[in-house]
């Protein structure tokens, strides 16, 4: 029997037909698409699969999903991005959506939940109101996640009959080619029913990759924070050279290799734009808003601490944009490992690197403790 592939697409609309589609942002009304995203039949899936399409609802940009309920009575909920990448055509500021909090901005991160045949059954919620309610208006807003998964698919009950417990978010306002906004990305909890967002831990590094996928094991919550930069350069690619440089998560000595930018500033790795210094010692942690805080890294929290940030410790670390996260099942030969998806290098910025492929890591802590490279 053929396995379905259930999917939320991007402005997936009412029926799978051709439409046109005009952005309303200001100076941009001349953007005109045609928009026919169909029911996935160019998806290439191994034999005994087929995809087909869930959502029955337009989506912006759905970053992540998790389940209420079981195989036979369950609810999805989606979480949609808001604007991430800046540009002048998806502009969260621009009065034709209503002002930056708007409730019905598009432009500004959320979660709706969807019932067991895609329709709408409530929200938005978790929506900016304003600058300290809801998710970081600026977005990205990454990942969201029961503490307690279930099997078969349900996060409401595990074999314990026990609750999905809290849902837990990662979001930024991500500092793409914009700047002001370092250390800004966070875990918070999410209670759909108060409609409210509460910090867990908040200071994390933000640059390039707010990869921020979440995972959870034996009372610690994981998750994966991208490299702040493309290649550990911060160049004019990075805000200006005003962005986040990268954070070590062991003592390193840097090369005495420089990269150069066109205004001929030279930079070294693991440094603020313009400051080279080659074969310096770095310390672990170096410029981050607490001990055990890194990028390009896994790193874990005690799950009940009522500090949680003063529990972070690194796991693995040496990545660029671990843009995925799971642990292999105990019936699995890799029982106790993580398995981390990895986003190659791109060919721009200060130090480019061409043609660097994706990756699939297994990650484990090393016995004593540091994290494994």
């Amino acid at each position: 029997m053929a396995v379905a592939l259930a999917f939320a697409g991007l402005m997936a609309p009412l029926m799978a037909q051709a439409q046109t589609r005009t952005n309303q942002t200001t100076g941009c009304q001349g953007n005109v698409v045609n928009y026919n995203p169909g029911n996935g039949e160019d998806i290439v899936v191994p034999e005994g699969y087929k995809v087909e399409r869930f959502s029955q609802v337009d989506l912006n940009f759905p970053t992540a999903v998790a389940f209420i309920g079981d195989r036979h009575n369950f609810k999805v909920l989606v979480l949609e991005s808001g604007h991430g990448l800046p540009s002048r055509c998806n502009d969260r500021t621009d009065p034709a959506y209503g002002g930056p909090f708007s409730p019905v901005n598009p432009f500004t991160p959320d979660i709706v939940v969807l019932d067991m045949k895609g329709h709408l059954a409530a929200g938005p919620f978790a929506k900016p109101t304003g600058p300290d309610n809801g998710f970081q208006a600026d977005g990205p807003a990454i990942d969201i996640a029961f503490e307690n998964r279930g099997k078969d698919g349900s996060e409401d009950r595990d074999d314990d009959g026990k609750k999905g417990g809290r849902l837990f978010a990662t979001d930024s306002n991500q500092s793409i080619r914009t700047s002001g906004n370092n250390n800004s990305s966070r875990i918070v909890v999410v209670d759909i029913s108060k409609n409210t967002v509460t910090p867990f831990i908040t200071g994390l590094p933000t640059g390039d990759h707010p990869a921020e996928q979440l995972e959870f094991k034996d009372g610690w919550i994981y998750w994966s924070q991208g490299s702040t930069t493309n290649s550990s350069v911060v160049g004019h690619d990075n805000g200006g050279g005003a962005n986040q440089q990268e954070i070590p998560c062991q003592d390193i000595v840097l090369s005495q290799n420089t990269f150069p930018s066109s205004d001929g500033h030279r930079s070294s790795g693991y440094s603020p734009h313009g400051v080279a210094r080659p074969g310096a010692h770095v310390a672990a942690f170096e410029s981050a808003t607490g001990p055990g805080i890194c990028s390009g890294s896994i790193m874990r929290a005690k799950l009940n601490s009522k500090h949680p940030k003063s529990t972070i410790e690194p796991v693995s670390w040496g990545y660029r944009n671990p843009y995925g996260i799971r642990f292999a099942p105990d019936d699995h030969a890799l029982k106790g490992g993580l398995f981390v998806t990895e986003n190659g290098e791109d060919e721009r910025g200060a130090r480019p690197t061409n043609n660097s492929p994706d990756r699939l890591q297994l990650a484990q802590q090393n016995h004593d403790g540091s994290p494994d490279y």
